[in-house]
């Protein structure tokens, strides 16, 4: 279970938000009129993903003018859009008010100008059109499923390219051309356990990023996050990624949440190592077994980006400062219990210590793990090393008010 902050995050959206999910606009309501121009080549090793999520606007406050006044926007290359549904077997408006309808103020505006109570298109869609002006380099994807919405995949995968034509219909609407310049799939997991348990089949997954990569074309971004479980017959075993891989721009293996306090008395450990450590919990759970694993299926290192999370997971009830203690339950969190935004732990619970290439932290009783600007830069090396692609994180509202983070990968 490596990612469940994803998408739990029903208790952060309104009403209104709750009143459109999986039942919001469904693809088919008209196409593009003009082809997207293709995206210039960013260079392997130079990619910088950033997920900004839909109901980040509602209790975290975080708005698309906070990706330009944090210095996020000038160091992003892609923004990955979190998130669309999946339901029916096809994919779907997860919030239609927050992406399209929500009137912004002039202060609250990227470009500092109110929203009419006329103009065809608000929200968020109108605001990332704003950010895409000010950086003409700037791509967008718009990221379909997540912890929370994977469910549909398997109906989905059953028919492919209708799939794959109702993601087309609806990420290349005409009443927001120009915001999105491709998809990312967010399936957690093909063939195996998220949220939820797909039995789609080993072949499930290619197929369908096949079909996609077959109606976007090659002018349009296709990317993936996939697991980064790289135990022996573990979850990158029961899809063939490596057939996928054909069709994709680029994975992002969701290198964090190997350890958490799901596993509520611990033992406490990093939720994103990049190496090894002496008592780590479960073998080849850290980040370079998962890479070496990926590359040694034949996936090239330039399509395999870095995960890195911007957010702790925490227990409390913690009496040994190093890794491998015990616990009573998770640690008191800002939204949720057991996870915090770095933003928040960085004073809240300053890191005390690192091990396997990442930061621990432990205050009063409670035993936190998250990336700094100094493990991050530790992490850059070894993509350096790789080859790898580039970086990718979750999520923006994670980071400092002036991009620490964000500045750390750059």
């Amino acid at each position: 279970m490596h990612t469940p902050r994803r998408s739990r995050f029903r208790a952060l959206l309104s009403a209104a938000c709750c009143a459109v999910l999986g039942a919001g606009l469904l693809a088919g309501a008209g196409t593009a009129s003009a082809a997207t121009p293709p995206a210039p080549q960013v260079k392997a090793g130079s990619k910088v993903v950033g997920y900004f999520t839909e109901w980040g606007t509602y209790d975290r406050k975080y708005l698309v003018k906070n990706v330009e006044t944090s210095g996020s926007a000038a160091k992003l290359t892609h923004i990955n859009y979190a998130f669309g549904n999946v339901t029916g077997g096809k994919c779907a408006m997860g919030d239609s008010y927050a992406a399209t309808d929500r009137a912004y103020t002039a202060a609250e505006s990227v470009d500092g100008v109110a929203d009419t109570w006329d103009q065809p298109l608000r929200g968020n869609f109108n605001q990332l059109l704003k950010l895409k002006k000010k950086h003409p380099g700037l791509r967008i994807l718009w990221s379909f499923g997540g912890w929370t919405w994977s469910s549909g995949f398997g109906e989905a995968a059953r028919n492919p390219a209708a799939f794959a034509q109702s993601c087309y219909d609806l990420v290349k609407n005409s009443k927001w051309a120009g915001v999105f310049d491709g998809i990312d799939i967010d399936w957690e997991y093909p063939n195996a356990c998220g949220n939820t348990c797909d039995t789609s089949g080993r072949d499930a997954f290619r197929n369908v990023l096949a079909a996609l990569r077959a109606k976007f074309g090659s002018s349009s971004l296709v990317t993936a996050a996939i697991t980064a479980d790289a135990t022996s017959g573990g979850k990158i075993d029961a899809a063939d990624y490596a057939g996928a891989a054909q069709y994709v721009d680029w994975y992002n293996p969701m290198t964090y949440d190997y350890f958490g306090a799901w596993a509520s008395t611990g033992p406490t450990a990093p939720h994103s190592p990049l190496n090894s450590y002496s008592g780590i919990p479960t073998a080849n759970f850290y980040t370079s077994a998962t890479i070496a694993k990926l590359r040694g299926l034949g996936i090239p290192a330039a399509k395999l980006l870095l995960g890195i999370g911007f957010y702790g997971r925490g227990w409390t009830g913690v009496t040994q400062a190093a890794p491998g203690g015990t616990a009573t339950g998770p640690a008191a969190g800002t939204y949720e219990q057991g996870i915090d935004d770095y933003k928040v732990l960085r004073t809240k619970c300053p890191a005390t210590g690192t091990v396997g290439g990442t930061a621990y932290a432990k205050c009063g009783s409670d035993w936190w793990s998250y990336d700094t600007p100094a493990t991050i830069g530790t992490k850059m090396t070894y993509k350096n090393q790789q080859g790898l692609g580039g970086t990718f994180f979750w999520e923006l509202s994670g980071d400092t008010a002036n991009g620490e983070l964000i500045k750390a990968i750059n």
